[in-house]
């Protein structure tokens, strides 16, 4: 039987990275399958835009911004009767936990552009259950649609999940 090895690219361009040491595809390949079918099973459940609203990330970035929006109202409402010192020092706190909340939304429209609707959850649990059978670039389209990137390191593959 052949054994096939993943290459770190730097490592080979410029003999700059040390490497994580042996990766084997098929044991990859095997360990990455095994996360996308657990992940996935999380997701099955939801429907419509019970997705949306059950995303643990997105769920954790509404939770910020609704304290970060708290702040501003209560840091807004103490102002009231205040001197100009005071005012400038609040007008500070104010661009910055603006410019907090901004990017929170940035990355909630993000998250949420990159939902998976049910019909693609079907859709890629179907391949799931065939993955044996089903060709590369089926399989591609299903790491794609749930994969964001992968790093290997020698304690083993980190996945960043699109969902």
């Amino acid at each position: 039987m052949k054994n096939n090895y993943f290459r770190c690219r730097k490592r080979a361009d410029s003999k700059g990275c040390e490497g994580c040491g042996t990766l084997r595809v098929g044991e990859v390949e095997e360990s990455i399958y095994s996360q996308m079918a657990r992940k996935l099973h999380e997701f099955q459940v939801l429907t419509g835009s019970n997705a949306t609203k059950r995303n643990p990330k997105l769920m954790k970035l509404n939770l910020e911004l609704a304290q970060t929006e708290a702040e501003i109202e209560k840091l807004l409402n103490t102002l009231t009767g205040a001197n100009a010192v005071l005012i400038s020092y609040a007008n500070g706190k104010i661009e910055e936990l603006d410019a907090k909340r901004q990017s929170l939304l940035t990355a909630i429209a993000t998250i949420t552009a990159e939902v998976v609707s049910p019909e693609q959850i079907k859709r890629i649990s179907g391949y799931l259950n065939d993955w044996e059978n089903i060709d590369f670039d089926s399989r591609r389209i299903v790491v794609d649609g749930l994969i964001n990137k992968i790093l290997a390191t020698s304690d083993g593959a980190k996945i960043e999940w699109k969902i």
